[in-house]
């Protein structure tokens, strides 16, 4: 799985990872170094903790809230796709998809339906090419 900063966006700012952004975070939640420094100042006074204490969304206007829906469908799609990474993970360990279906809450069938075509697909192309070589 590649975790190096210019594959991921900071799930808080949507700024995009490059080369000098450093980030944290894991299982598909991101945050960019500018963002974890404004939290963690914002929540280690309690004056500003308070000022905070509000959700951001209910100060925005409306065309600011539409300007916020591209960077929420960026972060949906980041972490399918590493929903995805991860499902590929556990497969390469031989792990069935009935097992990922009861870990998801689903049936072997859904979960095959919603990760084998990727999954498979990788492995077929990383065989064939293995052979090939």
């Amino acid at each position: 799985m590649d975790f190096t900063a210019t594959a991921w966006s900071c799930s808080f700012c949507g700024t995009q990872g490059g080369e000098d952004t450093r980030m944290a975070g894991g299982l598909g939640a991101m945050i960019c170094m500018d963002c974890l420094t404004y939290y963690y100042e914002s929540f280690s006074e309690s004056e500003t903790t308070k000022s905070i204490a509000s959700p951001p969304w209910a100060q925005m206007t409306d065309a600011e809230l539409l300007s916020k829906l591209p960077l929420i469908a960026g972060t949906s799609t980041q972490v399918d796709r590493f929903l995805r990474e991860w499902v590929k993970m556990i497969r390469e360990r031989n792990i069935s998809y009935a097992e990922i279906g009861k870990a998801l809450g689903v049936s072997r069938q859904a979960a095959w339906e919603r990760f084998s075509r990727v999954m498979d697909t990788n492995h077929v192309a990383r065989a064939s090419h293995s052979s090939s070589v």
